[in-house]
């Protein structure tokens, strides 16, 4: 394999075997053309590749994750970066574990491993730069001196534009077993969990307090992807660049409690959301985070308006099985 290198500069907690990112997603629409019109009026970089569209953030070369066309919306698969030193253990690892090992699918030919996690859903392991950050992420939020404006005029805000994929939510049948899961084969840790309703995973090579996040329901799904942006005033920028291009439904403005996150989601045409994120919790590769099991009215937020009834809910559905 050709050597890879990071352009952040590389950090990794030594003698331990682990993901260091959320390397890509890839998500199937019913339209492509509604979901190009829903990221691009996001702040996100899309750009033609075949037939679907990869995810961009502007400024930033990395590919967060692909769009394609299908018959209904399914995130199809997620794929996991890893130093190349490591590659070679972690296939092991997988062979020793009885994870079955698959072809990839077709389009999406690499020289990583593919596999299903217990709901069904593809993953892969790939060698690839560290995309997770190696520090936390920049949050501004000075204010005005005496004697002079804060703010501006409507007419100079600019255009909200996300730095990078956070983390993303998923659903699972078996939040307990998942977390088993992902410990034991990619090498994630538990940040914070609620009873058996959620919980949040962060790599062990220094990452945001989540880069995945799990949430029971009946089956696999997306529920959402989120970007982390720069200040709690961008993130109400985006909720309104968003609602002048028609898309009003949401939850936010608030914070959350695990993670610490200030956010707004905005749902995307087929019953997920993108969230701008601001001012996660970051932890280090040296650091030992003490993982806890949160009563439930802290799984959620710390303020902000109550989230819409169906906030939850898992439109994907039940995935077959294959």
């Amino acid at each position: 394999m050709t050597q890879i290198r990071s352009l952040m500069g590389t950090t990794r907690r030594p003698g331990e075997l682990g993901v260091h990112s959320l390397d890509a997603f890839n998500l199937i629409v019913p339209d492509l053309k509604q979901a190009e019109a829903f990221y691009t009026a996001f702040g996100l970089d899309l750009q033609a590749r075949g037939s679907g569209l990869d995810v961009h953030t502007l400024g930033n070369r990395h590919r967060w994750g692909s769009l394609a066309e299908g018959a209904s919306k399914q995130l199809s698969h997620l794929s996991f970066g890893v130093f190349e030193e490591d590659f070679a253990a972690f296939r092991e690892r997988l062979q020793r574990l009885d994870v079955k090992q698959l072809d990839s699918p077709p389009g999406f030919e690499s020289n990583g491993v593919w596999f299903r996690n217990p709901d069904g859903l593809l993953m892969e392991l790939r060698v690839a730069e560290k995309s997770s950050p190696n520090e936390k992420s920049s949050f501004d939020i000075t204010s005005a001196p005496p004697g002079a404006q804060g703010s501006h005029g409507r007419n100079h805000a600019k255009r909200v534009q996300p730095r990078r994929l956070a983390h993303v939510l998923i659903f699972t049948s078996d939040v307990l077993g998942a977390i088993a899961f992902y410990e034991r084969v990619l090498g994630l840790r538990l940040s914070d969990r609620s009873g058996d309703g959620i919980a949040f995973m962060h790599g062990i090579h220094g990452s945001d307090h989540h880069m995945i996040a799990l949430a029971k329901a009946e089956g696999p799904g997306l529920h959402h992807l989120s970007w982390d942006v720069g200040s709690i005033h961008e993130i109400g920028l985006g909720a309104m660049q968003m609602a002048d291009k028609g898309f009003h439904a949401g939850w936010g403005l608030g914070r959350h409690v695990l993670g610490s996150n200030y956010f707004h989601y905005v749902r995307d045409p087929w019953g997920s959301y993108a969230e701008y994120s601001a001012d996660i919790d970051y932890i280090p590769a040296d650091c030992d985070w003490q993982a806890e099991d949160n009563p439930p009215q802290d799984s959620f937020y710390v303020w902000g308006p109550t989230p819409p009834p169906d906030f939850a809910f898992n439109y994907e559905g039940k995935r077959a099985e294959g």
